[in-house]
């Protein structure tokens, strides 16, 4: 019988790549790590790890059992979890979640809950989307909203589940007087025609910078980022100063405001959405209960 704590051990072993790192993370020493491991792998009946150079890795066979550890671990933490809950959803979900999802969508849900659930409690915490794919692979969270551009496809470790929340376009943000703006709110703009101005991006190595980059160059040109800024409320208005052109969510325009001296216009050179999904990784009743309040359904994709 295999043991589930050391399957725990195995599955940090794969994502961390050493027994240190899964001693800091699990709040063991390495060499405590390593019998505990050593012990999984006699118990296994097969080699789990070998050594390349200084350091272990897994063997074909530790691989095969890490992919078993993933089903085995979350179906143990879904019994748990179906035990305490019942068919009631009662108890805590944390949340992680991005600004404008929580604004939009969480919070809504939250007021829903209190009348609908009496037993249900909402804890939420704001991440950034990755952050919140690491809170949740390690159970810091019981359920992530995050997104997701088209230009930039991801994966997800595995045990995750995606479920479809909603999609919006990305629009230009331009100062009212830009020659570019044009006359009507729907006037598509050609991205190739701002080639020469300044632009204002997410923080480097932000998906919202990657992004800016990948749609400026299918539009035959390199964007002159002058400023960066990951706040759209802050975004926005250095756009109405003049200090630069930006990409926006059209969901910013009701969750933030667009102020007086910016327009939004669609982009003619290339489509780019946002889609919203809900992460999880064990789907209890409490979780389905959240899921639902958000609109949620899974999506075509299992991650």
């Amino acid at each position: 019988m295999l043991d589930p704590t050391r399957l725990r051990l195995l599955r940090e072993f794969a994502e961390h790549g050493t027994m240190t790192a899964v001693g800091e993370v699990c709040g063991m020493t390495s060499s405590a790590v390593s019998q505990q491991l050593a012990t999984l792998e006699r118990e296994a009946g097969v080699p789990l790890f070998e050594r390349s150079g200084r350091r272990v890795r897994l063997t074909a066979e530790g691989r095969r059992l890490v992919r078993h550890a993933h089903i085995v671990l979350n179906a143990l933490d879904a019994a748990e979890e179906d035990l305490r809950s019942a068919t009631t959803p009662r108890g805590p979900v944390r949340v992680a979640c991005f600004a404008t999802a929580a604004v939009h969508r969480l919070l809504p849900a939250m007021a829903v809950a209190r009348t609908r659930h009496p037993g249900l409690r909402v804890i939420m915490a704001e991440l950034e989307p990755r952050e919140t794919v690491e809170a949740l692979r390690r159970g810091a969270c019981d359920l992530g909203i995050s997104f997701s551009y088209n230009l930039i496809p991801e994966d997800l470790p595995p045990g995750i589940s995606r479920w479809f929340v909603g999609a919006e376009p990305i629009l230009l943000a331009l100062p009212a007087t830009h020659p570019a703006a044009g006359p009507a709110d729907d006037s598509a703009v050609d991205l190739g025609t701002l080639r020469g101005d300044p632009w204002i991006a997410g923080s480097r190595g932000t998906t919202d910078h990657v992004l800016l980059g990948r749609a400026c160059a299918m539009a035959g040109f390199h964007p002159d980022v002058i400023h960066t800024a990951d706040d759209y409320a802050l975004v926005l208005r250095m756009v109405r100063e003049g200090l630069g052109v930006a990409l926006v969510p059209e969901l910013v325009a009701s969750v933030v405001g667009v102020p007086d001296g910016v327009v939004l216009r669609p982009i003619a050179t290339v489509e780019i959405t946002r889609t919203t999904y809900a992460l999880v990784r064990t789907v209890t009743p409490a979780v389905t209960a959240v899921l639902d309040l958000l609109g949620a359904h899974p999506d075509a994709e299992r991650l």
